[in-house]
């Protein structure tokens, strides 16, 4: 009996010691969170490319057919934003060299390749079928990229943060009381919110001009099929606490 009330005082005594030695400690905690938002926003890039043995000839048709397919894509979708990329014009030369006496063999130009690029940016999600299917009678499709818009980010910036702070605040409370404290025996030294303010504008990526060639359409194209999906916008938070 005498052992046990021994070390029952003994255990007794030595919880305020344990409770002393954790006062001042600091500790670094790490809150995390991401939420998701339905795409509003699409970049699409078009464009067009033409050959010929006359370099003004090709460069003529590139323009004529930029610029009409321009015309139809601003008449589709009036509000979009229209950005001229990537103009590229290159000589063309054959596999067979041409051999002159006393002279370095030379590769002989056959013609020359033009094109150009064209970024369509637009919100108008349900008319982008159409606007593409129209574009695409003149035009090719080179890529597509789904996103959020400015606006759209700007919205879910508080949402994100508040997210984040919260998934800290919760880790924070169950430190404190797996340690004997209360969240009010902490005090917060600094906070690092990771993300916080950036956005996620997608980019539309064009492929290589050589990769380029017999994509145009040569008709009428039936309207394509676009899932728009979502963004993850996610936010990670870093503290530093200090235990009272």
């Amino acid at each position: 009996m005498k052992k046990m009330i021994g070390l029952t005082s003994a255990m007794l005594f030595s919880l305020p010691v344990f409770a002393q030695s954790i006062t001042g400690t600091v500790i670094t905690l790490a809150g995390n969170a991401e939420i998701k938002a339905d795409n509003d926003q699409a970049v699409v890039t078009f464009f067009i490319e033409e050959q010929d043995k006359d370099k003004a000839v090709a460069a003529s048709r590139v323009n004529q057919k930029m610029k009409a397919g321009t015309e139809l894509i601003k008449k589709e979708d009036p509000q979009a934003e229209l950005h001229t990329r990537g103009y590229y014009s290159y000589p063309i030369y054959s596999d067979a060299t041409k051999t002159v006496a006393g002279q370095a063999p030379k590769q002989q130009l056959v013609g020359w390749r033009t094109g150009q690029y064209l970024e369509v940016k637009t919100q108008n999600l349900k008319q982008l079928p159409s606007t593409a299917a129209a574009a695409q009678s003149i035009l090719a499709l080179n890529g597509i990229n789904f996103g959020l818009s400015d606006a759209t980010i700007a919205k879910l910036e508080s949402e994100r943060i508040a997210a984040g702070y919260k998934d800290f605040s919760q880790k924070l409370t169950m430190i404190t009381h797996t340690m004997g404290k209360k969240p009010d025996d902490v005090v917060i030294e600094s906070l690092d919110f990771d993300n916080a303010g950036s956005n996620m504008r997608p980019m539309a990526m064009a492929a290589e001009p050589m990769m380029l060639r017999s994509a145009r359409a040569a008709g009428p194209v039936e309207a394509p099929s676009f899932e728009p999906g979502y963004t993850s916008l996610s936010i990670h938070i870093t503290g530093k606490l200090k235990l009272k």
